[in-house]
């Protein structure tokens, strides 16, 4: 069964090893006596070597936070740039800093996802490609809508902090029917969005991006959906601590993170402002 509905994770090299083969490391907070749960296949084959040193918790805070800070700082010097062109009434370098960064961002992400190898470097680079886009973007939205910017960033945070305690607390637990429940909702919401994007092309508008009733509703659904991929992101990388892979491999696990995390601010950044149209 597939375990997440993140591509960075989906992708990740397959062994032998199933739950009740976990070590003594220790994850997040998994439960235990659960053979053969969440992973796909195991990783087996990717057991850190008695000369490597095997993955942490820690390793993927700190990886975590240094993707998110590299973000953070090429989003705050992007949306500075775009809100100064905004206000000259430049609109055309914004939109192509942000489609810029898009297309840097989207490349990178697809040869992390089917290189199927760690890498600092790049997951770094990725980080500050998606930084110049959203920041580009919020940039913009702060320019129409003042104070939004603090109210994404703040939202985003707070709800990745509200699921990792749900994570941790076990208040909510990964268990199989969970997951297909998840990836179940993703792909809907997915194909619902294409669908819009698509129909959008030829004059039909289904209501889903409008900023009507019917877009807020479906924005909360969406902000929902990814809100839950953060406990299957947070199982995953529990997986992998407990299974012992090497430490370079905290690297996948940020990016993973890192993925969700854009998506959801890019939500409540357009939630906010259909709220603020209202």
């Amino acid at each position: 069964m597939r375990s997440t509905s993140n591509p960075a994770f989906r992708n990740l090299p397959t062994g032998s090893a199933g739950y009740g083969s976990y070590g003594p490391n220790v994850g997040f907070n998994q439960p235990q006596g659960m053979p053969g749960y969440g992973m796909p296949s195991g990783y087996g084959a990717q057991q850190a070597p008695a000369t490597e040193r095997p993955m942490t918790v820690d390793d993927v805070v700190i990886k975590t936070g240094a993707s998110l800070g590299t973000a953070l700082v090429t989003g705050v010097i992007a949306a500075i740039w775009a809100h100064t062109q905004a206000d000259a009434q430049a609109l055309g370098p914004v939109v192509g800093l942000m489609l810029g960064g898009m297309v840097v961002g989207l490349v990178l992400s697809l040869i992390m996802i089917f290189r199927q190898k760690p890498s600092g470097p790049m997951t770094l680079l990725y980080s500050a490609a998606e930084g110049v886009f959203l920041g580009a973007i919020t940039g913009l939205f702060e320019f129409i809508y003042p104070g939004i910017a603090l109210q994404a960033i703040l939202g985003t945070a707070g709800v990745f902090v509200a699921m990792l305690v749900v994570y941790k607390t076990g208040a909510v637990k990964v268990t199989p029917k969970l997951t297909k429940w998840i990836i179940g909702a993703t792909a809907g919401v997915a194909i619902l969005m294409l669908a819009n994007l698509v129909l959008g092309l030829f004059g039909v508008n289904m209501g889903l991006r409008d900023g009507g009733a019917l877009a807020i509703i479906f924005s909360l659904v969406v902000i929902g959906v990814a809100a839950f991929n953060f406990l299957l992101d947070f199982d995953m990388a529990d997986q992998m601590i407990r299974q012992g892979m090497p430490a370079k491999w905290a690297w996948f696990a940020a990016f993973g993170l890192m993925t969700t995390l854009v998506w959801l601010y890019l939500e409540i950044l357009r939630l906010l402002s259909y709220l603020q149209n209202d």
